[in-house]
């Protein structure tokens, strides 16, 4: 069980392994306990690549949260094309998302930070829970140069709400060795990417950054907070 293994004892065992290496004592270590979460971000298709051509028994699942950009969808289908792999998609509940559009309209999340996070509630973090219940071990493509709060973390986590690991095996790649790595492989990925989105979420809540801004700026630009999260990685 997650909650009998201290993180500094699993960040031991990872320590001084690639990406590769971590993904495979994980995978051997919890089996059929091990979840990827990717939304087709270029750091997730790092991770999607690495997985598939080692055949390492990681499940992959998506969350459709219904206002994804087109381009994502491409991604999604170019990649289980290329790699020949399930990736398991989980959609909001549908009485939710009906009651919330039907009683605040489909652009709520714009009104306020209290309607924004309800709407992430509702089509990231339930759906997320719902895709790791049962799981011991989180894998998810944080990067520690992404954000002043991110860059906090450790790339290994235990989160106590959930009862299980959270690694994060790109946690020190920065970004250009992720696009080198992408181009190297001839990985799919999303061509927002080319466009200045570096951070690529629900096509409402998302633009591209401008020279100099931070990272996580193109995300709920309306907001002033510096921490923005979905509430998926909120302790």
């Amino acid at each position: 069980m997650a909650s009998e293994l201290k993180p500094e004892v699993l960040d031991s065992l990872l320590r001084h392994k690639n990406t590769e290496e971590s993904l495979e004592l994980l995978a051997s270590r919890f089996p059929g306990k091990v979840v990827f979460t990717t939304s087709f971000g270029i750091e997730d298709q790092v991770i999607t690549h690495i997985i598939a051509i080692n055949e390492i028994p990681v499940e992959i699942i998506t969350l459709d949260t219904g206002r994804l950009f087109p381009q994502a969808y491409k991604v999604f289908s170019e990649t289980v094309k290329k790699y020949n792999i399930p990736i398991k998609v989980f959609f909001p509940e549908q009485s939710s998302i009906e009651k919330m559009v039907s009683e605040k309209g489909p652009f709520s999340f714009y009104y306020s930070i209290e309607n924004r996070i309800e709407c992430c509630n509702i089509r990231k973090v339930i759906p997320l829970n719902r895709a790791l219940k049962g799981k011991e071990v989180w894998i998810s493509g944080i990067r520690a140069e992404q954000s002043d709060n991110r860059s906090k973390m450790g790339n290994i986590e235990y989160d106590a709400r959930r009862n299980l690991f959270k690694f994060y095996p790109l946690f020190d790649w920065s970004y250009k060795q992720v696009k080198d790595f992408v181009n190297k492989n001839n990985i799919p990925y999303n061509i927002l990417h080319d466009k200045g989105f570096v951070s690529i979420g629900c096509e409402p809540c998302t633009r591209a950054i401008k020279p100099g801004e931070n990272f996580r700026s193109g995300r709920w630009w309306w907001e002033s907070s510096n921490g923005k999260e979905c509430g998926l990685h909120v302790k």
